[in-house]
């Protein structure tokens, strides 16, 4: 017996549904720093973490908008139109989740960063610190040590 398939796969139709509907709610860190480097104009990538997690280091070029204050500021820090990106701490938390609804809620086309600061961290992308610009050496469970991203 096999364990992958103890449940048998989805019919390719369904399968090619799933993982294209997948892709339309969220993206991974090596796209959207793809498009940070070239300065996608429409982009924007919003850190919904609170103000002590904003300090301690974000992404080059973010906008800081914890998550309860986006309905009250979205229009003031996001322009209309603009197709957004939001981030939390990482995989185990649903902040970028809740943020990316709300976005949504506003009428904005948005995108969910999954692996969040962790992974961007993790695959020695920049960030920025109360220090200043830093990164971290390559996790290379996460990424090639030699390559910015992994080739996929």
């Amino acid at each position: 017996m096999t364990r992958a398939f103890a449940v048998p796969a989805a019919d390719p139709s369904t399968a090619v549904a799933h993982f294209l509907a997948r892709l339309r709610f969220e993206t991974d860190v090596a796209d959207v720093h793809a498009d940070l480097t070239v300065v996608v104009p429409d982009l924007v990538v919003v850190d919904s973490r609170g103000d002590a997690a904003w300090t301690q280091g974000h992404l080059p070029g973010a906008v800081h908008l914890p998550t309860e204050l986006i309905a009250e500021r979205a229009a003031e820090a996001v322009p209309p139109g603009a197709r957004v990106v939001t981030y939390c701490w990482g995989p185990g938390c649903d902040g970028a989740t809740r943020a990316a609804l709300e976005f949504a809620r506003l009428g904005y086309p948005v995108k969910e960063m999954r692996g969040g600061y962790e992974y961007w961290v993790r695959e020695g992308l920049p960030v920025v610190t109360a220090t200043g610009p830093t990164r971290r050496p390559v996790d290379d469970l996460t990424a090639p040590r030699t390559a910015v991203a992994c080739d996929c």
